[in-house]
């Protein structure tokens, strides 16, 4: 019996074990279900006491529709994350193709969707979907494709030139919806591409001069984008008006203190703070966490940048490197713009908070990007492999040399062979 219990320990030892996942992928992961979990009690917390006031059900509407939109990219995340990087690439161009006629059909009366005189959904009634965030990761997916392609030289202007155009049809289409947080992210990223692709910095400032001027120009044409330019320098001047929901935002902030009033008691988004479920959503979890909840938060995107840029660097090929940098760079770049927007260190724009802010199309789209980068940091890591293909004579070298190590040699036993040849 103890002789069987050896055999079948020793079966049960040699039986290959799953491959253990790097670290960027379990980092990836863990900050990313932690970011969900905040997210779903944060759009609880921020949504239903409105909604209970106004009447409108139990309050937990846009918990479910969270939980619903979650799911969904959940599992588009691990069913992306699984399968290789060869349908991705060769779908790009539809996934482009897709996202400009969506966008089209926004700014078609009785197609593009209406609220707060901004028209960026298409659908009807709880079944829209946001052209501009497909757009977001459909515009990466094509500046990696085309930069991969040309990497036998140092890439320049002239040789990214569709991914210029492509990315400047895209954001003047998104900014005319408007939505110029949007075509932000959209800028900041492919910037961010470019540079890690290597076209010189020093074109790329030109370009970003150019597109700098076109934003102030863009942003000064209208005068309610105007007014929330000039009460961004200085919004309590403007609290009864233009600068009402940055200066709200600050006092949410700065009611909460280091740790904040507690979980479910603001104030702030009761009866004072707009869209508290989706653009300033960071402003509630600073004024019911305070500063150590904002920190968490931060840190959770600090967690994803630093995971997916050292994915970045340890993959395989030039394609699935860019891929990472891009996705971490939309990641970031969305982050950023509304962190910066809710602390009054940025005009606001409307970009909602990824992975925690309420809505249905971003939080699918980052949930399928987020398959993307696991899917990177999940191959193989540059493995060392014996080489094939030698010439005979070094092969049969090395397996003499391999049977010399494997057993002691007899003496007189190389004379005996040669001698009988």
């Amino acid at each position: 019996m103890a002789a069987g219990a050896a055999v079948r320990g020793g079966r049960a030892s040699a039986r290959p074990r799953a491959a253990e996942k790097p670290l960027e992928y379990r980092i990836l992961v863990t900050a990313t279900m932690c970011l969900l979990a905040a997210g779903a009690v944060m759009v609880y917390s921020a949504s239903s006491a409105r909604d209970l006031l106004a009447g409108h059900g139990d309050g937990t509407a846009y918990l479910v529709r969270y939980a619903i939109n979650g799911a969904i990219g959940l599992a588009a995340m691990h069913w992306i994350a699984r399968h290789g990087l060869d349908g991705v690439r060769r779908a790009t161009p539809v996934l482009v193709a897709i996202a400009f006629v969506g966008l089209l059909a926004t700014l078609v009366p009785g197609l593009g969707v209406e609220v707060n005189g901004a028209r960026r959904w298409i659908g009807a009634g709880p079944l829209q979907f946001q052209p501009s965030e497909l757009m977001k990761l459909a515009l990466v997916l094509y500046g990696v494709r085309l930069l991969a392609l040309r990497s036998t030289h140092t890439p320049t202007l002239r040789t990214v030139t569709p991914v210029l155009v492509t990315c400047g049809l895209a954001c003047g289409l998104v900014a005319v919806q408007p939505d110029l947080g949007t075509a932000l992210v959209i800028g900041f990223t492919m910037v961010a591409l470019l540079i890690a692709g290597g076209v010189p910095m020093r074109q790329l400032a030109l370009v970003g001069g150019i597109a700098i001027g076109l934003v102030v120009i863009f942003a000064l044409l209208e005068p309610y984008r105007r007014a929330r330019l000039t009460s961004f320098l200085n919004p309590w001047a403007h609290a009864g008006g233009s600068g009402f929901q940055s200066v709200q935002g600050q006092i949410a902030l700065g009611s909460g203190g280091l740790f904040g009033v507690g979980l479910g008691q603001s104030v702030q988004k009761v009866f004072y703070l707009p869209e508290a479920h989706t653009d300033f959503i960071l402003g509630v979890i600073g004024e019911e966490l305070g500063v150590a909840g904002i920190c968490g938060v931060l840190f959770l995107y600090g967690m994803i940048a630093y995971a997916g840029l050292r994915a970045a660097r340890a993959a395989v090929g030039r394609y699935a490197k860019l891929l990472a940098a891009g996705i971490t760079c939309l990641f970031v770049s969305q982050a950023m713009l509304n962190v910066f927007a809710v602390l009054g260190l940025a005009p606001l724009t409307g970009v909602p908070l990824p992975f925690i802010s309420y809505g249905s199309t971003n939080l699918m789209v980052l949930l399928a990007a987020m398959g993307l980068l696991l899917n990177v940091a999940a191959r193989d890591r540059k493995p060392l492999r014996a080489v094939r293909g030698g010439t005979t004579r070094n092969a049969d070298q090395d397996r003499d040399r391999g049977g010399r190590d494997g057993r002691p040699r007899r003496a007189g036993a190389g004379r005996g062979r040669r001698a009988a040849g």
